[in-house]
């Protein structure tokens, strides 16, 4: 899999093609996904879990709506290090609409994992602490799915809480955020992100998110 990923990711490269799509969570309530599909959006991810209290309450919906629209899709989870395990946190994102499968429409579950909106900036982990965290989180995904999870992160927050780590640019997918006209440095060692959340406001819902390669490497790597 891992060969694949990466060069899926070579050939965009030379290419220089892209592919838009969008993620949502429950705060966009009206998601015209027809619209987004018609404009020429080919994927979305939608939020699941957060924690292991919090499921999203538009998850269901939304799921059903970007199938219908012929969307690929797949979930993400918020992640919180700080109140529990890894492991405990990926158990319950795949108990809560997070899992895979090789149908060729969902996408691998996305670990976002970013500054805490209330409270310490890596969560009370050092570095190395929060790498084993996201250790914990990606092989537990991995044995019960078969495949790694994308993180989704921002290169200040990457260099900050892991200290810069290059333990998962191998196997992880990359969702860069960065609000700008360029993707800007790749940290943690990834030749390449797959994903850019270039911006966050989409005309159809949600955020923008730029896929690093054409339609058709987009649905091989749905299909793993």
């Amino acid at each position: 899999m891992k060969t694949t990923i990466l060069s899926l990711l070579v050939a965009a490269g030379v290419t220089q093609a892209s592919v838009q799509g969008f993620d949502i969570s429950n705060y966009q309530g009206d998601v015209n996904f027809a619209g987004a599909y018609s404009s020429g959006a080919r994927f979305v991810m939608i939020k699941a879990t957060e924690g292991t209290t919090y499921i999203d309450k538009g998850f269901s919906s939304h799921y059903t709506g970007a199938t219908n629209a012929g969307l690929i899709r797949g979930g993400y989870h918020f992640a919180h290090p700080d109140s529990s395990s890894g492991a405990t946190q990926a158990n319950f994102f795949l108990a809560h609409g997070g899992g895979w499968s090789n149908d060729g429409i969902t996408l691998p579950g996305m670990l976002d994992i970013e500054y805490n909106p209330s409270g310490a900036t890596c969560y009370g982990l050092s570095a190395s602490s929060m790498v084993a965290w996201i250790k914990d989180f990606g092989e537990t995904y991995r044995s019960k799915t078969g495949r790694y999870p994308m993180i989704y992160t921002t290169a200040d927050w990457w260099n900050t809480c892991t200290g810069g780590s290059t333990a998962f640019s191998q196997d992880y997918p990359l969702v860069l955020a960065r609000y700008s006209s360029s993707v800007g440095t790749i940290p943690g060692g990834w030749p390449y992100q797959s994903f850019w959340q270039n911006s966050d406001s989409y005309t159809y819902g949600g955020d923008s998110d730029i896929w690093n390669g054409s339609e058709d490497n987009l649905k091989a790597f749905a299909k793993g």
